[in-house]
């Protein structure tokens, strides 16, 4: 592999002190060791080497706690930056007496956290603070069984809709199907293997219950907060989400998620403990998790299922909303499924807020008479129709106030193209609303009177954190509010990325269109792969491209080939990781959440560079504001969220100091749009060519050392 010097346009590391008074923690932490003492403990706990990045990054951290500045840190595979963030954090938590929260997006790096590496360093560092330190998890009431609901206390009729956002976060790591191919388990079996779990749990937690349930059944034994009976329950001695959230209002150190951010950003009150500190690992994901917790939709299904758990439960008269249903039902499926960038249609605005007075009439139907004594055990049934007639009016009053330009609104038709009908298309049209912005939640809600630290892999966007700075919040506000101070730091990566691998871009295509893989495409994919021997992740940009290239390459090449789809994810990823000369071809899960260090992955194959959709609604709308308000849309926009793809994507090729390997780019965009050097300098630092018969040749001498 040609070798060349280390490239010189990524980030680099500020190592200096920031300015400011002497750390509010100096008095609290004199004699307690310093941060890089404590790091070689826990590092030489785990039988690791001391790796310079990540001290940077954990002194770096300490500082920014203690001066209370933001912290922005990007720490490449290798790096070890959980430990960069947990020594600091647990040693000011016990020291100060400050609690930290930590927040991850995947539940594989939640498990990762809150299993081993945070209890290993609590272990290791322990005898050098004042007292041991204490841990827990918190997650969304949701991913918890209820035992009062498992012991026949609420109905078994389910609400079909409105599970609050963010609580089934992470649910579609828990899919029906077997990996053996036998069978699924029907549903009466899985909630009978959950119920009977239950009684020998001690966490309650879904992730506990291994093999794992379908979302449907998980549904029957568990409820929302707002289904919750809270203190008026009679088994709340034995509630788990009530445990969890004692657990961490005690705790020095809670690990949480990025779907309880979302929900903690949108302003709901004690989502989350009191705390001093936020470290907000896996950073990159968190603007798109909370605008995915304030996003919400409004269909016939949702508003009939609401009326009938009023009539059933609350004995509700739902005449008003039956006819509100059927006129909103009427409107919204004559509608186009686009944008409205000026608010609503007037008949749809009508139609909503006829749903809204309706839902707001039956509401005040379920409350109890006043002066009439609560029963002594209390109407679960009740409780069920209060909080889905309760979701109901909020979503509709939502959509039908005056339009302002703080949400995005738009309708999805089911069977018609775009990300909308896919992920909201269930034989229903639908009315979505969603935040236009995210930043000033996150200032507001998430980092008013608290320091908080961002990381990931991939933060540096063309050689700046201003980019991802700015969907944290610590841009400057639309108020003309003063930005919040903070840093970014790079620590770099243990990688030789400029040794170990090649970026290949072929400039020879022509530029992707519209189709799945065009047949230039798909014999460069052929060519590339071969040389490989198979040992390929293709990243795709649908699903359809995706399945197009993977069945091309099973008729044109004799090395297997897997597609996202064919089997659970964790299934195929594991069988690619197994054997070598395998393929593995997929969508946006691949993109982000694939780790397979060694020969099995010795080509990254990206089909187009991963600008979001013309008919995204929500990116679309927010270029329009930031080119209204003078800047360039598109960069802003488009351009960083293809940035940060690419950078996850090509991620995928060295995970270890021992990979090698090629990262082939079909786009010939990469080098000849003015754009491609912003999205190549948020890339790892790879050789760089044009040559296919360079790339295909260091595939080649890597097939054949095995």
């Amino acid at each position: 592999m040609p070798p060349v010097s280390p490239a010189t346009n990524r980030p680099t590391e500020d190592t200096a002190a920031p300015d400011g008074p002497p750390s509010r923690d100096a008095a609290a932490l004199a004699g307690v060791p310093d941060v890089d003492t404590l790091l070689d403990l826990a590092v030489g706990r785990l039988g690791g080497a001391r790796r310079d990045g990540q001290h940077a990054m954990a002194t770096a951290v300490a500082g920014s706690i203690g001066s209370g500045e933001h912290l922005v840190v990007q720490a490449g595979t290798g790096t070890g930056k959980s430990l960069g963030y947990l020594v600091p954090a647990v040693r000011h938590a016990v020291a100060a007496d400050e609690r930290v929260v930590v927040s991850t997006a995947t539940l594989a790096l939640q498990r990762q956290v809150i299993t081993r590496d945070l209890p290993l360093v609590a272990e290791a560092i322990g005898a050098e603070l004042p007292r041991p330190a204490s841990i827990a998890l918190l997650k969304g009431w949701h991913n918890y069984v209820c035992v009062h609901k498992v012991a026949g206390g609420y109905p078994t009729d389910e609400p079909t809709l409105f599970d609050l956002p963010g609580e089934t976060a992470g649910a579609t790591d828990h899919p029906p199907a077997r990996a053996d191919g036998r069978a699924a388990p029907s549903l009466g079996e899985q909630v009978v293997r959950v119920r009977e779990w239950a009684q020998e749990t001690e966490s309650g937690d879904r992730d506990d219950l291994v093999p794992g349930v379908s979302d449907k059944a998980w549904r029957q034994v568990s409820v929302t907060a707002l289904e919750c009976l809270g203190q008026r329950c009679p088994l709340l001695a034995e509630c788990f989400p009530d445990k969890a959230r004692a657990a961490a209002r005690e705790a020095d150190v809670v690990v949480t998620n990025h779907a309880m951010l979302g929900i903690a950003a949108m302003g709901s009150p004690g989502v989350l403990p009191e705390h001093d500190v936020l470290v907000v690992d896996e950073a990159h994901e968190l603007a798109d998790r909370v605008t995915a917790a304030a996003t919400v939709d409004l269909s016939v299904p949702a508003i009939e299922g609401a009326a009938r758990l009023a009539r059933r439960h609350g004995g509700a008269a739902t005449e008003a909303l039956d006819a509100a249903s059927a006129a909103f039902g009427t409107v919204v499926g004559a509608l186009p499924a686009e944008r409205f960038p000026d608010g609503l249609p007037d008949g749809a605005r009508d139609a909503v807020a006829a749903v809204r007075d309706a839902a707001r009439e039956v509401l005040s139907r379920l409350k109890p008479e006043t002066g009439v004594q609560k029963p002594a055990t209390p109407d679960t049934g009740l409780k069920m129709a209060q909080s889905a007639m309760l979701q109901l009016f909020e979503v509709a009053e939502r959509m039908a106030g005056d339009p302002t330009g703080h949400d995005v609104l738009w309708c999805s038709r089911p069977g018609e193209g775009g990300w909308t009908a896919d992920r909201f298309g269930e034989g229903a049209s639908r009315l979505h609303a969603a935040p236009l912005g995210v930043a000033g939640l996150i200032r507001t809600h998430l980092l008013t009177e608290r320091t908080g630290v961002f990381t990931s892999a991939t933060l540096a966007l063309g050689g700046t954190f201003d980019a991802v700075a700015r969907t944290f919040g610590l841009g400057g506000g639309s108020d003309g509010e003063e930005a919040p101070s903070w840093r970014g730091l790079d620590v770099g990566s243990p990688f030789d990325y400029p040794r170990q691998g090649i970026l290949y871009v072929a400039k020879h295509l022509p530029t992707p269109g519209r189709d799945a893989a065009t047949e230039h495409q798909l014999d460069e994919i052929a060519t590339l792969v071969e040389a490989a021997g198979g040992r390929t992740l293709g990243l795709f940009s649908s699903r359809r491209a995706a399945v197009a290239a993977a069945e091309a390459m099973r008729e044109r090449l004799d090395v297997p080939v897997l597609c996202q789809g064919d089997d659970q994810l964790p299934t195929l990823v594991r069988e690619f990781a197994d054997d070598p000369a395998t393929c593995l071809f997929g969508t946006l899960s691949l993109w982000q959440g694939v780790d397979v260090p060694g020969p099995s992955c010795q080509l990254v194959l990206i089909d187009r560079i991963p600008f979001p959709r013309p008919d995204d609604p929500v990116r679309s709308a927010r270029a329009r504001a930031v080119e209204a308000a003078g800047g360039n849309g598109f960069m802003q926009v488009s351009a960083t969220h293809a940035a940060l793809l690419l950078a996850q994507g090509a991620g995928r090729l060295v995970r270890s100091t021992t990979d090698r390997g090629v990262v082939a780019v079909l786009d010939p965009r990469l080098v000849t749009a003015r754009y491609g050097t912003f999205l190549t300098r948020s890339m790892p630092g790879f050789w760089q060519t044009t040559d296919r018969e360079v790339a295909a040749a260091a595939l080649r001498r890597l097939a054949a050392l095995g």
